[in-house]
């Protein structure tokens, strides 16, 4: 498990209404908005309301004929035996997470690189969460755990209850494959733990009133040793309520050596201050604000910068998307004084998109213009050295693992028509190898994929991927999903769609994806190019690439949906209710919608950074030019919208995608709702929710744009 292992799942989900009479409305407003109740999210009548559109929505689509052959060819590339087992670097082998048809929550595992490298590895197994799960009568969904350097035996583990970004720490003996009787053991919460040594971890958790911010995180960190009650724990460190959180920082190398200890506040949504606690007094870092420590590499200590900054100490100027270092014990003897060095300064459409560090290397991923390149960087003679790692060109590249105790790594490397590989490269040997390939989902021969640049309002111009048939006709005939995101610096970028392939591509559709300003594909400055007051860039950037595809013909809008999720959901919804001509299907994904109230809704305090604060006057104008929620008006026909969200997602609060329903349903507008009870903000808990909730995308996908 290595580090971390993380279990990552994006899919969605859906529910039609049948349209009511017609009425003359004005735009909801905070004050007068009648779906208050439906903020409660596991209120009897909230929950009666959900249930019952749930009941419509599968009614219909799951009716529609093409159903079922989506959902079981969903389900059989999602458990597909023949599928990559991605796996970390561990002390004692290669660590995968797992799930198929037998192993509905998963199961961790462990094997050696000889085996892995077979057509059929021998799997040890280390933690079955189905078995967990049958005996504490759970639904548990596993997060993730942190190992302890350098042996990696005890590890915290994460687990969810449903998907819920809350979770319980338990502590687990990864060699006895068994939790630690005595151990470390956190109830649930939304929590950040460290390890500083076998018998002591850092914890921000709620540790009662007055410790959780407005976002409701943590921003207090305390101290606990172990047997030591919970509540005996010692206060180390306390933040502000006005933070967004507060995280414990335990700075160690791959071997596991401690070198500082602190606290990481996150004052903003992209702005922190690090504060190491000194022998005397807490010792506030004089990093900039939107800077990150990213660990150790060639013995100097690595920080990314997200903007132009000057260094004190030497009165060098580094630009922005930059990585630096410093000499790691010049750093410890004096970290306000120490001097910093240029790593890596990006080119104008360049960005870092990856970074690991092994036992004495730092190794990159690079974009430019949206194409990624591996790098392995190497510190000598009072400079870095970097060497591009030959891999396949005019793929999407990304780090998969890094070992602790070697220079070995994994990369990924794929684009939309090859299906992923697995490639080994050891730095000291230059061996490279691939080690692992997917076999094709679809047949990509009847497609190609093109990159275009569309012309945003105010003249900039915006990058997208189009993949389409070989054969298509220009004459705006093409059934079209485009797909954007397009926020909190990160990119979108071209990545095997085996799902698109099989259940759209194939059957001579189009997909597109959009590089839209707010997202990371150029870096900080293409992110905050998009923010805040200048936010409506990130809609009219979608909206441009949607009417250069309509302009070039390869579709119109009779044929052409739009689908985000989170961002991508509010991104949607701007979509729709700014130019509602333009599409007949939008999917949104566990959206935000309620752009007026998004603050005082599950984490939504903690976007304040990216969109702004409703609180404050001026900014809860801009605002509400664009707060999808309340630009569902009367007059307007919308695309019929497929809204989903998860009744478990405590990160975007299902009131958003429940009260934009309900709000389509007054005025007399039909669309679809589905509401996943579990799933969290991934929308799915298991492989199957997240298969069913595929086949429903694509049937509504088919009606609306398809069918004639």
């Amino acid at each position: 498990m290595k580090n971390a292992i993380l279990l990552a799942a994006s899919l969605s989900m859906t529910c039609l209404i049948s349209p009511v009479t017609p009425k003359t409305l004005p735009a909801a407003t905070e004050a007068a908005d009648p779906y208050i109740w439906l903020e409660e999210i596991e209120g009897p009548r909230a929950l009666a309301w959900a249930r019952a559109e749930n009941d419509k929505t599968l009614g219909v689509l799951q009716s529609d004929s093409r159903y079922q052959r989506l959902n079981e060819e969903a389900l059989n590339i999602l458990q597909a035996k023949d599928r990559i087992p991605y796996v970390s670097f561990g002390r004692r082998g290669l660590e995968n997470f797992w799930q198929d048809e037998k192993q509905l929550r998963g199961v961790w595992r462990r094997t050696t690189f000889e085996s892995y490298r077979t057509q059929s590895p021998r799997w040890d197994t280390i933690l079955d969460l189905d078995a967990l799960a049958a005996v504490e009568n759970k639904n548990w969904v596993f997060e993730g755990g942190d190992c302890l350097l350098p042996e990696e035996r005890l590890c915290l583990v994460r687990l969810s209850d449903g998907g819920k970004d809350a979770h319980v720490v338990r502590e687990f003996d990864s060699d006895a494959k068994a939790f630690v009787t005595t151990g470390f053991d956190l109830p649930e919460g939304k929590q950040n733990v460290s390890w500083v040594d076998r018998d002591t971890i850092l914890i921000s958790r709620d540790w009662g009133e007055g410790t959780m911010t407005q976002a409701g995180y943590p921003f207090v960190v305390k101290e606990l040793k172990r047997a030591q009650p919970l509540v005996e724990a010692r206060e180390v460190f306390r933040g502000a309520p006005t933070d967004v959180q507060v995280s414990p920082f335990v700075l160690s190398d791959n071997e596991g050596k401690v070198h500082a200890t602190g606290a990481v506040r996150a004052i903003s949504t992209f702005e922190h201050e690090y504060v190491l606690f000194g022998p005397k007094e807490p010792i506030k870092l004089n990093l900039p604000k939107k800077a990150s420590i990213v660990g150790i590499a060639s013995g100097r200590l690595l920080v990314t910068l997200n903007e132009q900054w000057t260094a004190p100490s030497g009165g060098i100027s580094f630009a922005s998307g930059s990585i630096i270092s410093y000499d790691l014990a010049e750093w410890k003897q004096d970290p306000l004084g120490a001097r910093a060095s240029l790593v890596f300064k990006p080119g104008s459409r360049q960005a870092v998109s990856g970074l690991a560090t092994t036992r004495n290397l730092l190794f990159l991923t690079i974009l430019d213009n949206v194409q990624s390149k591996g790098f392995v960087y190497k510190y000598g003679e009072g400079a870095w050295q970097g060497t591009p790692v030959p891999l396949p060109e005019n793929a999407r590249v990304g780090l998969s693992s890094a070992s602790k105790k070697t220079d070995e790594v994994m990369f990924t490397v794929s684009s939309f028509l090859d299906p992923p590989s697995l490639w080994y490269f050891d730095a000291v040997t230059q061996r490279l190898a691939k080690v692992k390939s997917s076999p094709p989902r679809f047949n990509a021969s009847r497609h190609l994929v093109e990159q275009f640049e569309a012309t945003s309002r105010d003249g900039t111009r915006i990058p997208y991927f189009l993949v389409r048939p070989r054969t298509a006709r220009f004459d705006g005939s093409i059934p079209t999903l485009l797909f954007g995101y397009g926020g909190f610096q990160v990119p979108v970028l071209p990545s095997y769609a085996g799902l698109t392939g099989r259940l759209w591509l194939e059957q001579g559709n189009a997909y597109v994806i959009a590089n839209l300003r707010g997202g990371g594909e150029f870096g900080p400055r293409w992110h905050e190019a998009a923010q805040g007051a200048t936010k409506q860039r990130t809609w009219d950037d979608f909206i441009a690439v949607a009417e250069d595809l309509i302009r070039r013909k390869i579709t119109s809008p009779r044929r052409l949906g739009v689908i985000g999720g989170s961002q991508g959901g509010l991104l949607v919804g701007t979509a729709i209710t700014q130019r509602p001509e333009l599409f007949n299907a939008a999917i949104a994904q566990v959206p935000l919608f309620d752009m007026v109230r998004f603050t005082r809704l599950a984490a939504g305090a903690s976007w304040i950074g990216e969109y702004g604060d409703p609180a404050i006057p001026e900014q809860r104008k801009w605002l509400e030019t664009y707060s999808p929620y309340h630009k569902l008006v009367s007059g307007k026909t919308y695309p019929a919208p497929f809204i989903l969200t998860s009744t478990k997602d405590d990160r975007v609060h299902p009131a958003h995608g429940r009260k934009a329903a309900a709000r389509l349903a007054e005025l007399g507008q039909p669309y679809f709702y589905y509401e996943n009870i579990d799933g969290g903000h991934s929308a799915a808990a298991n492989l199957i929710e997240a298969a069913r909730q595929v086949a429903l995308e694509y049937a509504y996908a088919f009606r609306r744009l398809v069918d004639d």
